[in-house]
C-alpha cells in the first residue's frame, strides 16, 4: 500500500470518529514520526502490544474492495505475559460501503464482533477442517486453508445460538453482535448501499502476526512504498522510530 493512501484512510477515520460520532481518539491516534522518535519509555506498552493503527488491504492491491480500518485500543501480549498479563484486547474496526474481509480464522483468540452503527455487515461462516487447524508446519499466519464444506457453524449472536450450514450467513444489523471462536472461517462485506460499518472488536489477547490462518488472501501486514511523507504511523512502522530512551 501507499504510504500516501494510508495517510488519506487515517485521516478520514479520525474525521468520521471524532467529527461525525463524537467519540475522541486516544493522543496517540494523531501522532506522526516526531512524537514517536520523542516517546520516552512510558509508551513501551503501545508498541510492544501493538496498539494504535493497522491497515491492510490484505495484498489485493485494491483497498476499497478488499480492507480494512482497525485501531487497537488495549490488547495482551502472547509472548510476554508477566509484564503485560492483560487477558483481552479491544479494537475498532472500520468497514467501507461493500468493503470485504476476506476468509480467515484464528487458532487462539476468541472474538465478540460489535455493530455499533452504520451499514449493515453481513457474515459468512465455515469451520476449518481438522487438519488445517493442526497444519503447524503451514505457519502460523500461513494462507490456504481449508473449508469444511460439511459441517453447519453454531455461533452466538446476542447470546442466542444460530447454527447455519456451511458457507452460510449472518447478517448484523446495528446494535447487533456476534462471538467466533477459533477455527471459524469468516469473511464479511459491509452490505453494499447501506453505507459503513462502525464495529468494535472484544476478544482474548490478539496477535495478528501470528494468529490469522487465511483462506486465499495475501499479506496480513502490508508492504509500504513511500510516496509520501507518512503523517501517521501504523503499528508496523513503530521499529523504524520509536527509540526507547
Amino acid at each position: 500500500m501507499k504510504r500516501s493512501e494510508l495517510n488519506a484512510i487515517i485521516e478520514k477515520t479520525i474525521h468520521f470518529m471524532e467529527e461525525e460520532k463524537g467519540l475522541p481518539m486516544p493522543g496517540f491516534a494523531h501522532w506522526g514520526p516526531k512524537e514517536w522518535k520523542e516517546a520516552g519509555e512510558d509508551y513501551e506498552e503501545i508498541v510492544e502490544n501493538m496498539l494504535g493503527w493497522d491497515i491492510s488491504d490484505f495484498g489485493s492491491g485494491d483497498f476499497k474492495k478488499i480492507g480494512l480500518t482497525i485501531f487497537t485500543y488495549r490488547n495482551g501480549n502472547f509472548h510476554n505475559k508477566e509484564k503485560y498479563p492483560k487477558p483481552y484486547a479491544e479494537k475498532l474496526l472500520l468497514v467501507d460501503d461493500g468493503q470485504v474481509l476476506p476468509y480467515h480464522y484464528h487458532w487462539s483468540k476468541m472474538e465478540d464482533i460489535i455493530n455499533k452503527g452504520g451499514g449493515d455487515l453481513v457474515i459468512t461462516l465455515y469451520n476449518c477442517t481438522k487438519e488445517d487447524f493442526e497444519d503447524v508446519e503451514g505457519g502460523r499466519s500461513g494462507k490456504k486453508g481449508t473449508f469444511d464444506t460439511t459441517t453447519p457453524v453454531t455461533v452466538s449472536v446476542d447470546g442466542r445460538k444460530v447454527t447455519v450450514p456451511a458457507g452460510g450467513q449472518v447478517t448484523l444489523k446495528p446494535g447487533e453482535s456476534i462471538t467466533l471462536k477459533p477455527g471459524q472461517y469468516h469473511s464479511w462485506q459491509g452490505v453494499p448501499g447501506t453505507g459503513p460499518v462502525m464495529l468494535f472488536e472484544v476478544s482474548t489477547t490478539n496477535d495478528d502476526t501470528i494468529d490469522n490462518r487465511f483462506h486465499t488472501a495475501g499479506e496480513r501486514i502490508p508492504e509500504v512504498v513511500e510516496d509520501e511523507e507518512p503523517k501517521y504511523l501504523i503499528f508496523a512502522d513503530y521499529k523504524d522510530y520509536y527509540k526507547k530512551n
